[in-house]
């Protein structure tokens, strides 16, 4: 079983990064994003209230991201992606959306945990569509571990949700297992849950439900 030390929360690749992407990752990442430090965020003074707080984990170009948030200004939301596109993608989104609930963390998710969140201070976490590594030599790369899934309860209040998506069967399989062998958290459904209304369909999502592709959903409580 993998150490949490040796579970990192994603694999650089180069990609393309395009100049509207590039224009605003340059001109906002210091307006809205967090820069990583070993240092505990103050949540109340980062979005100037105390409402519940969600954790992203893997925001990939940050479509879901920005409309969650928009879709629910009552919560305060924390997206961590370490791709530059991805990141700038989503800080277009969150300046043309103007919102103020939103904020980035460019940085391994681990790490971040380990060094920047207070302890039991996630009222949810959203893990949508995590890298699947479909070849079987590389699945010992998958974020959804044992290790990783216990350190992450200890920044998850009692009665948090943890809300995993992904479209690959085998994965799925695993992510359910992983999670209904960790002593603190219960499973909502029998098995998989249904896609709640707050989590969106992406196009990218949209094409693969048209082409017969399916998506699982796991939702979890924390005790």
């Amino acid at each position: 079983m993998s150490s949490v030390n040796s579970i990192r929360s994603y694999v650089l690749r180069q990609g393309r990064i395009s100049n509207a992407q590039r224009h605003a990752y340059k001109a906002l990442l210091p307006e809205f994003g967090i820069p990583f430090s070993a240092q505990q965020l103050n949540f109340e003074k980062i979005f100037g209230r105390s409402t519940p707080r969600i954790l992203e984990i893997g925001s990939g170009m940050g479509e879901a991201t920005a409309t969650i948030a928009q879709q629910h200004p009552q919560n305060d939301y924390l997206a961590i992606e370490v791709h530059t596109p991805g990141v700038g993608s989503l800080l277009s989104q969150i300046k043309m959306l103007e919102l103020t609930n939103l904020h980035v963390i460019q940085h391994d998710a681990v790490e971040v945990l380990q060094h920047m969140l207070p302890l039991e201070s996630l009222d949810g976490v959203h893990i949508f569509f995590p890298d699947p590594w479909p070849k079987a030599r590389h699945h010992k790369r998958r974020l959804i571990q044992s290790a990783f899934v216990s350190l992450l309860c200890k920044y998850m209040k009692s009665g948090s949700y943890l809300h995993v998506a992904t479209d690959w069967k085998d994965y799925a399989e695993q992510i359910l297992f992983v999670l209904s062998n960790e002593s603190l958290l219960t499973n909502t459904a029998i098995d998989y849950a249904v896609r709640p209304p707050y989590r969106p369909l992406t196009k990218f999502e949209q094409r693969g439900l048209r082409l017969g592709h399916n998506v699982w959903d796991l939702i979890f409580t924390r005790k």
